[in-house]
């Protein structure tokens, strides 16, 4: 029997993701700037100020993360998880801007003052360890962006995920490890055909993948800072579990929100059995309360609101309208 993970699991696989990545950009990182330097590298070079940014990453997420686990207060009644999806926005800017278009400007003043790189077995056994963490990090946030998208397919559940720590990361080491292939390609150009100018075109390169990175995770955050609804099946459930009380006549319909990686907000439009009394209704209310936060522990608040179903019709329409 397969049971649905909790949020405090979600939770912790969401810190093991961002503290395995955390751990192997820094360590990269450094190793970098050290053989860029070394090298003289502009391919080199632009791929550790990836790291680092990534690095830097790393921490803007993990400070997120403890942002939005802060409980409910005055201020904020539904809590924080909003907080991830700003920090997570903040992500996608630097590297757009740190990543990206520093090392496009590394790329074009290589081009226009080629340096000969020295010593380039130096970047090949770099870029070779590179590659192994960058993939055991990989590998971590994949199998955790497997277990989230169930049966759909990668994009789809990239578009669909509520948790901004495991697809940024995802994406991040994919655009890692892509750069780290154009940096192999182009230092091995260079010195194959003599043009250390073919250094400064992979920076670019590189620059080029971080901004394409950039653009869809800003894209996605963005639509998560602004409010987006919850999970189709989340909202499916929810009617069924109301519809299948022995006091509801019609359940009218549902709208939510997704709040936080794992918070939901919900409201129930419902339309009651005439003969009921207010007792009878106050229990009806508890009874898909219980059930449906039981199935969907991210639910942190439902609303349930009675009306008839030609009201409900009525106000969706004019939603519409609007």
């Amino acid at each position: 029997m397969t049971t649905t993970p909790t949020k405090i699991e979600k939770t912790q696989s969401s810190h093991i993701v961002v503290y395995a990545a955390l751990a192997g950009n820094f360590a990269i990182a450094i190793v970098k700037f050290i053989a860029a330097w070394w090298t003289n590298s502009s391919a080199m070079l632009s791929e550790a100020i990836h790291s680092l940014v990534d690095t830097l990453n790393e921490v803007l997420l993990l400070h997120g993360l403890k942002k939005s686990e802060r409980a409910p207060d005055a201020t904020h009644p539904f809590g924080y998880g909003r907080e991830l999806y700003f920090w997570a926005f903040i992500v996608s800017l630097m590297v757009f801007a740190l990543g990206s278009i520093v090392s496009i400007y590394q790329g074009v003043h290589h081009i226009l003052n080629p340096e000969e790189i020295k010593d380039p077995l130096v970047n090949y056994i770099v870029l070779g360890i590179a590659m192994l963490c960058e993939g055991t990090s990989w590998g971590v946030a994949l199998k955790n962006f497997r277990k989230e998208k169930g049966k759909l397919g990668y994009f789809e559940a990239f578009r669909r995920s509520k948790d901004p720590t495991t697809f940024t990361v995802l994406f991040e080491d994919s655009a890692a490890l892509i750069g780290l292939t154009i940096a192999l390609v182009g230092i091995a150009a260079s010195q194959i055909f003599n043009l250390p100018m073919l250094d400064g075109v992979a920076s670019i390169l590189i620059g080029v993948v971080l901004a394409i990175a950039a653009t869809l995770l800003a894209r996605e955050t963005k639509g998560l800072l602004l409010g987006e609804s919850a999970d189709p099946k989340l909202r499916n459930h929810l009617m069924l579990i109301a519809a299948e009380d022995e006091a509801v006549l019609n359940a009218n319909g549902v709208l939510t929100e997704q709040i936080g990686a794992h918070q939901v907000l919900a409201l129930l439009s419902l339309e009651f059995k005439d003969s009921l009394t207010s007792d009878d209704i106050e229990n009806c209310i508890n009874r898909i309360e219980t059930a449906a936060k039981t199935a969907h522990p991210e639910i942190v608040t439902l609303f349930i609101k009675p009306q008839t179903q030609k009201v409900w019709l009525q106000r969706m329409q004019g939603r519409l309208e609007q």
